[in-house]
């Protein structure tokens, strides 16, 4: 029997759930068609008893490792698959943990799912090609507003708050596509306007006075200048203005800083804006549109391997995390727990990454 909790862990502790029968077995290839999470996610820390408390997803005295572990075995679950991130995925293995404690057995078999790329040590998370891909073909509309007014600023800002993986693939995704189109610049079809002249990921630092020369030049020699900025750029450098102004950053239940309150889009976008001399500027987000995106063929293959790996694991009683595990030479296996994190840094000294960087005059 499968049952599938609605949201993931709010799921798991209010007990929504719904059992997977034969229609939906019947029909399963549906889902290839559409984007999106059909029985849907949230952002849940199953560590965090007091946010959940606070959402009215516990009650008073209890912990949310408790709720879900009863819930699970109430449900009569001994496999427990998990999708998402390294938090989702080393949250389950707390929950396993937790079980054993009280008697009860629970394999728990993890797929990578996050646009970011960065959960350590797996080479490659599902979805992650298929948002770079969005993300490119997003700007290649967005950028077409570069001719909307004179001396131009676009912001693409791309999801990613601790890699630039997904803005420096999507850039790579968009320059290739510019490489293959024909342009007619006596009409004003220029392959400069529609070029990326800047792209921003948190593992390099930003050189504003610097960048703000370079954008200068190109902003006076074409009439635009466009960006492809990482949402995590920056960020501690924009976390210590704001806060040395006496603003106050939220932040989520996981200590992150919520990149919406401080919008580092519209924060570069204002100081490059006057620096370079632009006479409109707008910031554009892709996020929502890429993640949401059905699989493109490359991650449907990749979702295939994992997840007939995944039963196998099942079937087989082996916990952990799906992946090609770069510790071990990209072999496709399940991932221990204990060597689960995020964050994984993007290699920003790759070739492919420092051509792109020349290829746009910024190195």
């Amino acid at each position: 029997e499968l049952i599938a909790y609605r949201h993931g862990y709010h799921g798991l502790l209010t007990g929504n759930s719904i059992t997977i029968g034969a229609e939906e077995r019947a029909g399963a290839a549906l889902l290839h068609r559409f984007g999106g999470s059909p029985i849907g996610n949230s952002r849940v820390k199953l560590t965090n008893d007091d946010d959940c408390r606070r959402r009215g997803l516990i009650g008073e005295g209890q912990t949310a490792l408790e709720v879900a572990a009863t819930r699970l075995q109430d449900d009569g679950v001994d496999v427990l698959h998990t999708i998402g991130g390294d938090v989702t995925n080393t949250a389950a293995a707390d929950l396993a943990a937790y079980l054993a404690t009280r008697g009860s057995e629970l394999t728990v078999v993890g797929l990578p799912k996050t646009i970011d790329n960065d959960i350590v040590p797996i080479r490659q998370s599902l979805g992650a090609q298929t948002a770079a891909q969005q993300a490119s073909r997003f700007a290649q509309n967005v950028l077409a507003e570069h001719g909307s007014n004179p001396r131009m600023l676009i912001v693409h800002e791309v999801m990613g708050r601790a890699s630039g993986w997904l803005t420096a693939a999507a850039a790579r995704d968009y320059m290739a596509w510019h490489a293959e189109q024909e342009w007619l610049p006596g009409i004003g079809l220029d392959a400069r306007k529609w070029a990326i002249h800047a792209v921003y990921v948190p593992e390099l630092a930003i050189d504003l006075s610097a960048e703000a020369a370079r954008l200068r030049k190109v902003m006076d020699e074409i009439g635009c200048v466009n960006i492809f900025l990482a949402e995590g750029a920056g960020i501690d450098d924009i976390v210590a203005d704001l806060e040395a102004s006496g603003e106050t950053v939220g932040r989520d239940p996981f200590g992150h800083v919520k990149i919406d309150t401080i919008n580092p889009g519209r924060y570069f976008a204002d100081r490059f804006s006057e620096a370079i001399g632009a006479e409109k500027k707008m910031v554009q987000k892709s996020g929502y549109f890429s993640r949401s995106a059905p699989a493109n063929k490359t991650d449907l293959i990749l979702i295939r391997e994992m997840a007939e790996l995944a039963v196998a694991c099942a079937l087989d009683r082996t916990p952990g995390v799906i992946g090609h595990d770069e510790g071990r030479d990209g072999e496709l296996r399940a991932i221990e727990f204990e060597r689960i994190a995020g964050h994984k840094p993007f290699d920003a000294g790759q070739r492919w990454f420092t051509d792109l960087l020349a290829g746009i005059g910024q190195v």
